[in-house]
């Protein structure tokens, strides 16, 4: 089992930057692949951006050129930094990350509110 705990997240005006975190403990030398998704209110859980071992990433096209996602594997956390930020990206933002076997482990949501 992998246990995940977010932080971060909160108020943020228009264009400006904030920075979520998401602490991994357990089983984590199974952990594979990570990820960043968010859900606004009345829509579906969507992909916000994704790394795997090799440091690969992906990024939503909402996205591009305004997030940043990175891990630190010394301290088993994975990051997204985000700056430009519109109303739009208001949501929940959740982590997670897939073990062997597939295993998806979720983290419990931050709330992002970008409000003026």
């Amino acid at each position: 089992q992998v246990q995940l705990v977010e932080s971060g997240g909160g108020l943020v005006q228009p264009g400006g930057s904030t920075r979520l975190s998401c602490a991994a403990s357990g089983r984590v030398f199974t952990i594979y692949f990570m990820g960043w998704y968010r859900q606004a209110p009345g829509k579906e859980r969507d992909l916000v951006a994704t790394i795997d071992l090799h440091d690969n990433t992906n990024y939503a096209d909402s996205v591009k050129g305004r997030f940043t996602i990175s891990r630190d594997t010394a301290k088993d956390t994975m990051s997204l930094q985000m700056s430009s930020l519109k109303t739009e990206d208001t949501a929940v933002y959740y982590c997670k990350m897939v073990g062997y076997g597939g295993y998806e482990y979720w983290g419990q949501g931050t709330q992002v509110t970008v409000s003026s």
